[in-house]
C-alpha cells in the first residue's frame, strides 16, 4: 500500500553530500534540518525520513521541498547510497507485495465477531434497538 517515489541522486560540492532529487514535495516551502536523530521527534513525512536516514548513519539532512540533502562520511558512499535511495522510495509504503496488513483489532465496545467464544459474547454490551422512524413527513418549503 502506497506509491512509491521516483529519487534520482546528485553529488554534492563536497564528497561528502549527496542530493536526492524526488518527483514529489515532501515539506512545500518549509526547509527542515537535522543534526542529530535527538531533533526528529514529530511526526511529519520529513521528520519519519530523517529517522529513517540517521538510523542508517547519515550524519545531517535537509529537506526542502522536493530535494533531500544528506550529509555522510564520504568514505560510507559506496554502500549507503543505495540504502539512503531505497529508504527514501519507500517513505509511504506500509506494506509490500506478498504482505497483508496488519489484522485490525476491534474497536471497543464494539460487538464480537460471529465465530467468537461465548465469553467473549457474553461480555458484549446489550444491542439497543434503533430508533423509530418518523410517521409525519416534514414540511417541504418552497
Amino acid at each position: 500500500m502506497g506509491q512509491p517515489i521516483t529519487v534520482t541522486v546528485r553529488p554534492g560540492v563536497r564528497g561528502d553530500v549527496k542530493h536526492f532529487e524526488l518527483n514529489r514535495s515532501l515539506t512545500g516551502m518549509q526547509t527542515h534540518r537535522y543534526t542529530g536523530a535527538e531533533q526528529d521527534t514529530g511526526e511529519k513525512p520529513p521528520d519519519e525520513l530523517a529517522r529513517r536516514l540517521f538510523s542508517l548513519g547519515v550524519s545531517a539532512v535537509t529537506i526542502y521541498s522536493s530535494v533531500v540533502t544528506v550529509v555522510a562520511p564520504a568514505e560510507q558512499w559506496p554502500m549507503l547510497q543505495s540504502q539512503v535511495e531505497d529508504t527514501i522510495a519507500n517513505l509511504f509504503i506500509h506494506y509490500r507485495d506478498g504482505q497483508l496488513p496488519a489484522a485490525a483489532t476491534p474497536a471497543e465496545g464494539a460487538p464480537p465477531a460471529e465465530g467468537a467464544p461465548p465469553a467473549e459474547r457474553a461480555a458484549a454490551p446489550p444491542e439497543v434497538a434503533p430508533a423509530p422512524a418518523p410517521t409525519e413527513e416534514a414540511p417541504v418549503s418552497g
